[in-house]
């Protein structure tokens, strides 16, 4: 009996650490990609903030939170229904749904590409040739996102990774030929073709042709999700662009690039925020299918890892040396540094948030996480603008801190209340076909 026992127990411990491994491995990818993903992002702020200054960052930082807008539609439409129902199944199912979503990100990017077309055109001056200039490289921008979030599905995390860093090397002459022409919309384009160039090397990776054709019937298959999902982000990314267009009216555009500047001084964990459903979802899926009782710590996890994280770095801003902070944002760090403690704040209380978000994903409660989105979408509106009524950009940071700590409260009160109606009533996970 005892060798019976022993012999069983052992294949048992291995798959169990072969499981462990596996997690382990797709999870480093993960943060290798979110790395690569962060030094781009960071590099761009850093380069276009000491070639332009703050009024003009300004200017380049309503254009990306723009796209941040834009891309969170896709996200909603396309690639989160992908990643919560198409993560870890038999491949003739992936590569069907990639295609169709990833057909469905290039109709978002030409859709609303021309809408931004329009509006550029109608702005006139620096505004809107940079959003004209965003409208042109808008659906390379959202394919090359739509790749990663396939590759992550497919537990592929290298592929994703090294699509990134691909982004990365083009991004190096096209911000040299940028900074010689000296323009906002010049920068914007250097931006969007070099992620062109990873959306096209995303499709030799794959061997999938996007189908846009298809993009209706997607749409149709996934409602249930897709349009709760849509309505969740946008109101998340439409509530950065309502603060960032409130400060602007508010305080100025220069407070608008004061707010980027601190925001890039903490851009390692934002990147991770802004894509961490490419890792999280699928993995919350995963636990939920083989351990769902595991699925709450494991959120706690990374979303009290994250919170840790973003709380370390901020402490390391405030002991950075000023002239250390002039070298990496020139003009701009004189305003950015006033605000490192109330956006430190935030960016943790937002990491605590995603982990809670990533399980209400996983378990398909689209009503409660949009219940929670919208919530704190609100606060981050009213908290953000109100701020800076009372107390201009800090009051601002200080609001929308305040805000981001009190959504996180209510991503967590929601996510306990699914896992024990999971945990009543076991719902089977997802369509693979």
């Amino acid at each position: 009996m005892t060798a019976t026992t022993t012999a069983s127990a052992a294949p048992g411990g291995d798959g169990r650490r072969t499981a462990r491994r596996a997690l382990v491995g797709r999870l480093s990818w993960g943060l290798a990609d979110q790395a690569a993903s962060s030094v781009s992002n960071f590099a761009v702020g850093i380069y276009v903030a000491r070639s332009l200054g703050v009024t003009a960052f300004g200017v380049f930082s309503l254009a990306w939170v723009t796209y941040g807008v834009v891309l969170n539609v896709s996200r909603g439409l396309a690639t989160d229904p992908l990643v919560v129902r198409f993560s870890g199944v038999p491949e003739a199912s992936w590569r069907g749904a990639v295609a169709r979503s990833t057909g469905t990100a290039l109709g978002v990017g030409t859709a609303i590409g021309a809408v931004c077309l329009v509006a550029g055109l109608g702005l006139g001056g620096r505004v809107g040739a940079a959003f004209a200039a965003l409208a042109v490289m808008m659906p390379g921008l959202l394919l090359q996102d739509a790749w990663r979030f396939s590759f992550f599905a497919a537990g592929a995390g290298r592929k994703a990774f090294v699509n990134d860093v691909v982004w990365g090397v083009a991004l190096v002459p096209a911000m040299v030929v940028a900074a010689r022409v000296g323009s906002v919309a010049a920068f914007v384009l250097a931006w969007g073709a070099s992620a062109t160039v990873a959306a096209g090397y995303g499709y030799l990776q794959s061997g999938i042709r996007p189908r846009i054709a298809e993009a209706r019937g997607w749409l149709r298959e996934q409602r249930d999700l897709g349009y709760r999902y849509l309505v969740e982000n946008v109101s998340l990314s439409g509530a950065s662009q309502l603060r960032a267009y409130g400060l602007g009216a508010i305080a100025g555009v220069g407070a608008v690039g004061a707010v980027r500047g601190a925001e890039l001084l903490l851009g390692p964990f934002l990147a991770v925020l802004m894509g961490l459903s490419l890792v999280t979802v699928p993995e919350a899926a995963r636990v939920l299918r083989q351990a769902s009782h595991r699925l709450g710590g494991f959120c706690l996890l990374l979303g009290g890892g994250q919170a840790v994280g973003a709380l370390l770095w901020g402490s390391a801003l405030l002991l950075m040396p000023g002239r250390l902070g002039e070298l990496a944002l020139g003009d701009v760090w004189h305003s950015s540094s006033q605000l490192i403690v109330p956006i430190t704040l935030g960016v943790a209380g937002a990491g605590l948030g995603t982990g809670a978000a990533a399980g209400l994903r996983a378990l398909g409660a689209a009503r409660r996480s949009l219940r929670c989105q919208l919530f704190a979408s609100a606060c981050y509106v009213g908290g953000g603008l109100g701020g800076a009524a009372a107390g201009g950009t800090v009051g601002s940071a200080w609001g929308v801190a305040a805000a981001t700590l009190s959504g996180s409260a209510v991503w967590w009160l929601q996510l306990r209340s699914a896992l024990r109606e999971h945990h009543r009533t076991p719902v089977p996970q997802g369509r693979t076909s």
